[in-house]
């Protein structure tokens, strides 16, 4: 009988329930309650998990257990994708507060007591929980384990905590109706399950491959270095003009068209009598010569792209765009986005960095973070543009000490649009932040697309491939057509809350004609609106239909 693990036998179970989770991650992808073609909870929680376990992998087997918490922490944390993910995280790190401390092996006390930590955690990273969710299934883990005490068997321990959490899962659709009437239980205390499975399986000596793939094989890599052949400009270069003539915003526009002409990733913030430039260019001897016209040269930095792209380590080198934080201007911006027209419009509204995402792909907390690191500005506006996404946007928040971060909480693309657009400049972020979410409140969304699966929800039967208007609160409208049901779906939002602006954002599948052809029908039925259509190119959803 044993009744305690060794800290490579808790690396390695960690390590066998992040595989187990990564082998099932479709499984809880079609747990999603509404039958929409991006239902990831599953790809949440795995690129979570499996951001965790590569910090892990990457230490010696023999690693401490102080060094293999940390590494299980601060991975998923940064990792985290989506509210799932980011509860997942939350459990990590409960836990890693408790297991750091140990010393020698660790008993089933000290795993009663992290249990309780994890729980602890993750309800407080909610603002609201809801019950018959993960929080749910953790929370039963912990009231499970915490009937056992050092006397008992390890295995027999493990195997109660699991049946346990099992039971719990099985009862999340009493707990919420919706999973009920879609008839699954939840995705996210399933996933956690199949990593508790994992851990079960390595426990029992079971077979397994504890391989950990780099980020490519796990579906992630957006933050890696370019390769040679991605490169477009050769050098990245950086410098500051400390302005001995005149620099008026003309001016200013002018070297910003010439920046652009010479390379991309042109920007300039002037501050004072400093102006700070970034570019990537062939020629960095031509940009710094049209520089010498305005002033004196400082704080010049040129980093060799195609140089560096083999030798960079895993983060993306950002060192030459470094600015000094005295030059930092007072606000910046980040949007979530996805599509080239709704991207190009947020650019157009004054959004410093776009992280590509959105419905089909979560951007974890990392991304969000690296975002804020590119920006120089003292307070910055983070646009989600996803209620799946303010949770990761909240962490990346609370990781950053040296800039005020402000997660407004646009739960859309067509709310973000208008959050951006009430943003007044000379306002502070604690009134920006009630203005723009006041202006939010205002307006409607509503979203069309086809259903993978059948089901029943929100009273309406629906069939693989049928067309589904999904407004805020569920599902407004179900048909064959894309355009009827579209049509049917702005019908009820108009019935609901009414509104002056009809903004239709037509998606990548949907072609000019077809679009223009829906744009006619509802200005003859809503002669009273105005309305504006916008190729928005956005995936899956063949329409985006704002109403406020």
């Amino acid at each position: 009988m044993s009744n305690a693990i060794d800290t490579k036998m808790l690396r390695d179970m960690f390590l066998a329930g992040a595989k187990n989770l990564e082998a099932k991650k479709e499984y809880v992808n079609e747990l999603n309650v509404f039958p929409v073609p991006d239902g990831d909870t599953g790809t949440n929680m795995t690129l979570t998990v499996m951001s965790a376990a590569r910090e892990v992998a990457a230490l010696p087997e023999d690693a401490p257990l102080k060094e293999i918490c940390k590494a299980m922490s601060s991975g998923s944390l940064r990792g985290a994708r989506g509210n799932s993910g980011v509860i997942l995280s939350q459990l990590f790190r409960g836990m890693c507060r408790i297991l750091k401390n140990v010393e020698g092996d660790i008993t089933i006390e000290d795993l009663v007591e992290s249990f309780d930590k994890a729980v602890e955690s993750a309800y407080k990273a909610v603002m609201k929980p809801t019950e018959g969710t993960i929080l749910t299934v953790s929370k039963g883990v912990y009231e499970k384990a915490r009937e056992y005490d050092n006397n008992a068997d390890m295995g027999e321990f493990i195997d109660a905590v699991l049946v346990h959490a099992q039971e719990v899962l099985d009862q999340t659709p009493e707990m919420l109706p919706v999973l009920k009437q879609a008839g699954v239980v939840d995705s996210g205390g399933a996933g956690l399950l199949e990593i508790l499975k994992g851990c079960q399986k390595y426990f029992r000596g079971e077979e397994m491959d504890l391989t950990i793939g780099d980020e490519s094989e796990s579906g992630e890599g957006s933050e890696k270095p370019k390769a040679k052949s991605d490169i477009k400009f050769t050098y990245d270069m950086a410098y500051t003009i400390l302005l001995t003539k005149n620099f008026n915003i003309k001016q200013e526009q002018d070297f910003l068209k010439y920046l652009e002409s010479m390379g991309d990733h042109a920007s300039i913030q002037v501050v004072d009598n400093k102006a700070a430039m970034t570019v990537h260019t062939d020629d960095p001897g031509l940009v710094l010569q049209r520089a010498l016209n305005f002033g004196d040269l400082t704080d010049i930095a040129i980093v060799n792209q195609r140089t560096n792209a083999e030798e960079a380590p895993k983060e993306e080198k950002e060192s030459a765009k470094a600015v000094d934080p005295s030059m930092w201007k007072q606000t910046g911006f980040i949007a979530i986005s996805v599509g080239d027209g709704l991207t190009g419009l947020f650019k157009d509204l004054g959004a410093d960095e776009i992280i590509s995402g959105g419905q089909t792909m979560n951007p974890s907390t990392d991304d969000i973070l690296h975002a804020i690191e590119k920006i120089g500005a003292k307070t910055i506006y983070v646009l989600p543009n996803n209620k799946n996404i303010i949770m990761a946007a909240n962490q990346a928040r609370d990781l950053t000490k040296d800039k005020e971060i402000i997660v407004v909480p646009s739960k859309t693309i067509p709310q973000g649009i208008t959050a951006m657009i009430n943003c007044m400049p000379e306002s502070s972020g604690e009134e920006n932040l009630a203005s723009m979410t006041e202006a939010m409140g205002l307006v409607s969304t509503g979203q069309v697309t086809y259903a993978v699966r059948d089901t029943e929800l929100d009273g309406k039967v629906i069939h693989e491939n049928d067309i589904m208007g999904i407004g805020d609160k569920g599902i407004l409208a179900v048909g064959k057509s894309i355009e009827d049901t579209t049509i049917e779906m702005i019908d009820v939002m108009m019935q609901e809350k009414g509104g002056e602006l009809i903004s239709v954002y037509y998606g990548e599948d949907v072609t000019e004609a077809d679009a223009n052809a829906l744009s006619d029908k509802l200005r003859a039925k809503y002669s009273e609106c105005d309305l504006e259509l916008v190729a928005g190119g956005q995936p899956i959803y063949y329409y985006l239909i704002s109403v406020e």
